[in-house]
């Protein structure tokens, strides 16, 4: 809690006192632990409920906060006590959503780019302070930007002498102007009680009912505000209900954060796949533009809609670094360069995927613990019409204490840019030498040598849809041709289970009505050289049958 003390209901910590330790700012958190917590908590619950605050209120929080917040790059408590728990408890959470902590250096370097540009493009001196810029964070986490932003914002009033007017400043100049979207219940509490925690040590006095802008939504689903219902999804409606204004009406002039990275996006809302066609327009004749479906490219093209309906403003992220260079990616990059005027693009590479290294031949290490490749992306959009943006580019190479150093130290002001000249149809976001397109181009397209093409199989579970050994396969998809295993079990045995991609429970259905044909059990060329066994059906996530039949009969292909 960010007061100090004992609750303010008076006694030691309990259960019964904890609703008074939540701070106003939250309203949702207050009548969710009421409900669940409260007198009405079922007693075969409550001594458990009771023995956990029992332990709580002899912990030492003065000692484990004392440290709290400090810019160390991964040192915040958060990672601890959020996503590493999330990390053992539910892995499998953790990577849908795309959870992961950013570094501080990143988040540092973010931030104060984005108050230099709002202060240079956008002629607001104050910056992330001026109070008629507003901020959206629509992945917020545990609030690592917000963090940023708000502790920006305190040393940029502290520099000029005004902390006296701090507390005022945050109640009618802070509080309404800056907010957070997120998803999942623990990061959304979490992100309450970190940035809480921050306003008290900068001096807020907490005694008003100005709630944070933190709101437990989907960023991207639409804006509707929704009726009014009883009992636990009342607070789900109210919280809906205030993050609908901002969505919808608020002009948001500045977007920032780290977006999940899911390229089996479970977020497939009417108003976020209607935004996508966009994106997809150019790409619309190739066979999978999958890739484009990524959380991360639908949060880009969230805070992509969100400028462009304020106006004016600029997007701050950091994702995954495909969509730079990908193919697929052709049509998103000639859209923001139409939107934006100015386009900047910080590559930290680090993808362990494609095995990068630094150019001297030395090893490259990702800022996070991931395998894709990440960069930090600046758009700026000023009032009036967008002419074709320019692109500037830079590439930080090597181990991650040297990038987190160079972050640290640098900003989008001081970074050594190099200006690209995107062209048709690929818009590259990356240095390409084109010296010999011409000559290439002369030769013949694979696409139009082949009238029929595909990518290659792709079973959704190569641990045990795929073996050295017919026998394992074999063993598989007799449990899921048995009608008595249930859909739970395949996903407890196996991680065998339904995916926006892959509904593993109605392509079961097939397999269950025709029973296990010996026959489909095959040999698959898994890698060159690298002959193994899969059962060939419509089961697998794609089986792209159409091509892939053919290599059963003999026939003959090209692989490229």
């Amino acid at each position: 809690s960010p007061y100090e003390g004992e609750g303010r209901g008076g006694g030691r910590f309990t259960r019964q006192q904890a609703v008074w330790n939540l701070p106003p700012t939250n309203p949702f958190l207050r009548d969710l632990f009421n409900e669940i917590a409260g007198p009405g908590l079922d007693e075969r619950v409550a001594w458990l409920v009771d023995d956990l605050a029992y332990l709580l209120a002899r912990a030492d929080m003065a000692e484990v906060l004392k440290d709290f917040g400090k810019a160390t790059k991964q040192e915040d408590p958060v990672v601890h006590f959020y996503e590493t728990f999330l990390a053992a408890y539910d892995p499998q959470m953790r990577q849908r959503r795309g959870v992961y902590y950013t570094p501080e250096p990143v988040v540092s370097y973010i931030v104060r780019s984005l108050d230099h540009i709002v202060k240079t493009r956008f002629d607001r001196p104050l910056g992330l302070a001026d109070t008629n810029t507003l901020i959206l964070d629509p992945a917020a986490g545990t609030a690592t930007f917000l963090y940023f932003v708000i502790q920006q914002i305190h040393e940029t009033l502290m520099a000029m002498g005004q902390a006296g007017a701090w507390n005022d400043y945050v109640k009618k100049r802070l509080l309404p102007r800056v907010f957070g979207f997120e998803l999942l219940m623990a990061p959304y509490a979490v992100a309450h009680m970190k940035l809480g925690i921050l306003l008290q040590e900068t001096g807020y006095d907490f005694t008003g009912d100005q709630r944070l802008g933190i709101y437990l939504t989907n960023s991207l689903e639409e804006a509707i505000t929704q009726a009014e219902t009883l009992g636990f999804a009342r607070f789900i409606t109210e919280e809906a209900n205030a993050a609908a204004e901002v969505k919808r009406d608020k002009p948001i002039m500045v977007v920032l954060g780290n977006p999940p990275y899911s390229v089996s996006s479970a977020n497939q809302g009417d108003h976020i796949e209607h935004l996508m066609e966009r994106y997809k327009a150019a790409v619309r004749d190739e066979q999978n533009i999958q890739p484009l479906s990524d959380d991360y490219i639908k949060f880009i093209r969230f805070a992509h809609d969100r400028i462009e309906r304020t106006g004016y403003g600029v997007i701050g992220m950091i994702t995954n670094h495909s969509y730079l260079s990908g193919l697929i990616h052709r049509g998103m990059r000639g859209e923001l360069m139409k939107s934006f005027d100015e386009i900047y693009v910080l590559n930290l590479h680090g993808d362990t995927r494609i095995g990068e290294s630094a150019p001297d031949g030395g090893p490259d290490k990702n800022v996070f613990d991931i395998q894709q490749g990440v960069a930090i992306s600046l758009f700026i959009k000023r009032q009036g019409e967008a002419s074709l943006a320019p692109v500037k580019c830079a590439d930080l190479w090597g181990l991650r204490e040297g990038k987190y150093r160079y972050l640290l130290e640098n900003d989008v002001s001081t970074t050594d840019w190099q200006e690209l000249e995107p062209t048709p149809p690929y818009f590259f976001f990356v240095p390409k030498d084109f010296d010999l397109q011409s000559e290439y181009e002369q030769g013949w397209s694979i696409s139009d040598i082949f009238s029929l093409s595909s990518t290659g199989v792709e079973t959704g579970r190569d641990k045990y849809l795929i073996s050295f050994k017919p026998d394992k396969v074999r063993e598989v998809i007799k449990a899921i041709a048995d009608p008595s295993t249930a859909n739970y079990e395949l996903a407890e045995r196996y991680g065998i289970r339904d995916t926006s991609g892959w509904p593993v429970s109605r392509r079961r259905e097939q397999i269950l009505s025709e029973g296990f044909d010996e026959k489909r059990i095959v040999p698959v060329y898994y890698r060159p050289f690298d002959w193994r066994y899969t059962y060939f059906s419509s089961f697998l996530r794609r089986a792209h049958e159409t091509v892939m039949t053919h290599m059963l009969r003999r026939n003959v292909a090209i692989v490229s």
